[in-house]
């Protein structure tokens, strides 16, 4: 059934599905993303259900791109939405800045998938301090229904505010699977009944800015109100000398907890959390001996409750991240505000007794390319041409886990597009050979600016684009390189090498890394070019190349010859495929479940011990 369906149906969603109900109900009628885990889902729901329902939705070049087309759908009076990760707003924030100032006229939702404890991130930053810098209302569901309603209200809200909602969802909220009753669908505004009305506030210059300031300091007076009166912002439990304020999915262990150990302690839950609500923040600590603030990440509330405190109740003990009670690091679970409530209250709770760990070592086991991945084929080729005698600046994909052994061809990492700008200082203060590694989406996302820098600046390494013809990391989104965008509409690819060479790249070299000589012969002649040289290294996701040849009963998988079998162990400590291992007599053994016949293993074993199994017909 997914995310379409009648008022009243309840249905099992993902978060970032209901999300899109949401959406839909508040009458959306435009879309765009950057995929980003944990919001991708966001995206990709969208595109499965967009053209039926005359929505228009886009996976744009970037967040920032995405954050624009956004924002001026709304200002065309249009309800729009934007979804990304919570690194993806870093990108995005120029934008996001000032419409925070100029403001909307359609109602505009920005969903943000923070994620707490590192799960698919290079950070755990807190997207609730980007609402205090650029004046946003948040929401923060603590459910699937939540998500779904805050979606809808969020729509309603920006539009009657005339500022972007921000929908603050976590991992765990964006993963977790929930009913959501279904709502009846406001007949919203498509793309063709947009008008724009001009105005000189949307020409941000100084003038203007100095005269919006004031104008977002007033919406979030207004935004204050909603947030005091919003049924987001909760009282439940029973009134006593101690309370508790949480607010988003930190909810979920707060009050799971309190049910195990059948205790009920008055709670303020916030929906709604920035602009925080005064008013009723004030009346809950009235008369409270002790408040506990339950919140994953930062301690924004934290830090609110404790100013209001100070005029209402200046005696009462805040307990939180500061009191050393809560971590300010990770994802929250019931052990964890367990414990803190113990410790919080004074005496032993009749919790969980804590699980003996095993007393055999555990082997560790770090994430790998998958089994035919080109991009080994392209770190072999590397290494093979340098010895491993050269500084690897990386990118954001899957190709990162080309910093584990064996490859270890990635050695520095900031952020998307970063590979080219860093390998350019590398190149000057290093007195090495640089490389920088970067995907085919990544590069259509961040990585031509710095290239146009590096071209002009005359900088010299080798620049290769691992064109695995998908945005593979984050589940085989489209990109422009692809020639179909984000409504399944085929239209004619960006070619990556036209770019580069249009970007003033002089020696352009494109090879298929299932062809390990040629690539190894592609890094020698790149890495002695006096310039910056590029390699396209091009060959489809084996994921998606396995699901065809599977349907067409073409994939044969390789197996080891042992007559041939040195035990050299190149295929496993220099190449180092997934579905390769060495037996007890340290004979290759492929796993046929695993192989993809690639034949990559067959080109790097000296002793060409890798044939292709024989299909009986």
């Amino acid at each position: 059934m997914g995310v379409i369906g009648k008022s009243g149906e309840k249905v099992l969603l993902l978060g970032d599905e209901a999300v899109v109900r949401g959406a839909i109900e508040g009458g959306l009628g435009f879309a765009s993303t950057y995929p980003g885990t944990p919001a991708s889902e966001i995206g990709d729901t969208f595109a499965k259900v967009a053209k039926e329902l005359g929505i228009y939705f886009e996976y744009s070049a970037n967040e920032m791109v995405a954050m624009e087309m956004a924002g001026a759908a709304a200002a065309c009076g249009i309800r729009s939405l934007v979804s990304m990760k919570h690194v993806g707003l870093n990108v995005a924030a120029d934008a996001f800045m000032t419409l925070g100032y100029i403001g909307v006229v359609g109602g505009m939702l920005i969903v943000i998938g923070d994620d707490p404890s590192c799960h698919s991130s290079q950070n755990e930053q807190d997207t609730r301090y980007y609402s205090r810098l650029a004046g946003m209302p948040v929401l923060e569901p603590a459910t699937p229904q939540e998500a779904c309603d805050m979606a809808r209200e969020g729509l309603e809200i920006s539009e009657k505010l005339g500022v972007p909602v921000i929908l603050r969802m976590t991992t765990r909220i964006c993963h977790v699977r929930g009913a959501v009753t279904f709502r009846e669908p406001k007949a919203g505004k498509k793309p063709k009944d947009g008008k724009f009305e001009k105005d000189a506030k949307w020409v941000v210059v100084p003038a203007v800015a100095r005269k919006q300031h004031p104008v977002m300091l007033e919406r979030l007076k207004e935004a204050e109100k909603i947030s005091n009166e919003i049924s987001f912002n909760k009282v439940t439990g029973k009134k006593g000398k101690i309370g508790v304020i949480t607010s988003g999915v930190a909810a979920n262990y707060l009050y799971e907890t309190f049910e195990d150990l059948g205790m009920d302690i008055q709670v303020l839950k916030l929906g709604m959390s920035y602009p925080m609500p005064r008013k009723l923040v004030s009346e809950f600590l009235q008369g409270l001996e002790k408040v506990i603030i339950v919140e994953e990440l930062e301690p924004l509330v934290e830090e609110y409750v404790k100013m209001v405190a100070k005029d209402v109740n200046p005696k009462v003990e805040i307990i939180g991240k500061e009191s050393g009670h809560f971590p300010r690091i990770h994802e929250y679970d019931m052990d964890i505000v367990g414990k803190a409530l113990e410790k919080a209250l004074g005496k032993k709770l009749p919790y969980y007794e804590p699980i003996e760990p095993t007393k055999i070592p555990l082997p560790t086991r770090p994430p790998v390319l998958c089994p035919g991945c080109s991009h080994m084929g392209t770190y072999y080729a590397a290494w093979m041409a340098t010895k491993g005698k050269a500084i690897c600046t990386t990118d954001i994909g899957c190709y990162t886990l080309g910093l584990n052994l064996p490859s270890k061809m990635a050695d520095y990492l900031l952020c998307m597009g970063s590979s080219v700008g860093t390998a350019g200082a590398m190149s000057m203060c290093s007195g090495l050979p640089v490389i920088a590694f970067i995907g085919d989406s990544t590069f259509f996302h961040g990585g031509i600016h710095g290239l146009v820098s590096a071209v002009y600046n005359k900088h010299k390494f080798v620049y290769v684009i691992l064109d695995n013809s998908t945005t593979a990391m984050t589940g085989h989104q489209p990109h422009p390189g692809i020639g179909i965008t984000g409504l399944g509409v085929k239209n004619e690819p960006v070619l990556i090498e036209k770019v580069l060479e249009g970007c003033g790249v002089k020696k352009v070299i494109v090879v298929d890394p299932y062809d390990i000589k040629s690539t190894i012969q592609a890094f020698k002649d790149a890495l002695a070019y006096d310039g910056l040289a590029a390699i396209v290294s091009r060959h489809p996701c084996a994921l998606n190349e396995t699901r065809e040849k599977k349907k067409k009963g073409l994939l044969v998988p390789y197996v080891v010859d042992r007559t041939k079998c040195k035990k050299c162990a190149i295929c496993t400590d220099k190449f180092a495929c997934p579905a390769i291992s060495l037996d007890k007599e340290n004979y290759a053994v492929v796993s046929e479940a695993l192989c993809v016949g690639c034949g990559m293993c067959s080109q790097v074993c000296p002793s060409h011990a890798f044939v292709k199994k024989e299909v009986k017909m």
